[in-house]
């Protein structure tokens, strides 16, 4: 089994969720007592979240690519960052590191064509729903369309993932209003919704809406039990 390196820590609360798939995942493929093998560097989100907004990135980019040279070192074989939006800095932090990064748009993209999904809702941050190193790679890799809500929404989204979901706030009005988006993203054509940011599954799940919902959180871990195991 390989030795898994997370980057968490954007926020904690979804970095407990990756730590829980992939130790059940493991001990689903496996049986019996086993877990996965992790090495875990988990960040002060505080310091990454101003970085973001003071559009600091190639600073971001630097402490994360530090975390994964750190993981590297304790015997990661490969590494994942464990939230969306830092993955505009995902080319840096492989380059960095030396081992392979296990991309999350991508195994989001692969899990959407092999269910035949063409047309694509996106919820996340403002960065990862406006900028191109994530929707962009969706359409370029994989051939999706992607479609993101209006400037209101997505302003509302934003705020809802940083001033509730990062600090453990699950609100019933952000819950519906969610809802309501994913609606509408529906009527614009979307066959199906990217929870795209790690902390929206927390708030929103499958049973909550008729239109097909993939958790980015969800899927990431599993193609992160894949590559451990081969």
């Amino acid at each position: 089994m390989k030795t898994i390196g997370m980057i968490g820590g954007m926020s904690w609360e979804s970095t407990s969720s990756y730590y829980t798939m992939i130790n059940e995942g493991i001990k689903e493929a496996l049986g019996g007592l086993h877990s996965a093998k992790i090495a875990l560097y988990s960040v002060d989100f505080s310091e990454i979240e101003t970085l973001q907004h003071e559009g600091r990135w190639q600073e971001a980019g630097e402490v994360l690519a530090q975390a994964g040279r750190g993981l590297v070192q304790a015997g990661a074989d490969f590494l994942m960052i464990c939230t969306n939006t830092m993955h505009k800095v995902a080319d840096e932090v492989e380059k960095a590191s030396g081992v392979p990064l296990l991309h999350i748009a991508d195994a989001t993209g692969e899990v959407l064509k092999a269910d035949g999904v063409e047309t694509v809702g996106l919820l996340g941050t403002s960065f990862t729903m406006e900028e191109a190193f994530y929707k962009g790679r969706l359409t370029e890799k994989f051939g999706l369309d992607v479609v993101i809500p209006d400037e209101k929404e997505r302003a509302e989204v934003h705020r809802v993932i940083f001033d509730e979901l990062c600090a453990g706030k699950m609100v019933s009005t952000s819950k519906e209003r969610y809802q309501r988006i994913i609606e509408r993203l529906e009527k614009e054509g979307a066959d199906a919704v990217i929870l795209g940011c790690t902390e929206i599954g927390l708030l929103v799940k499958p049973v909550d809406s008729l239109v097909r919902l993939y958790d980015t959180t969800a899927i990431h871990a599993q193609a992160a039990v894949k590559m451990a195991l081969q």
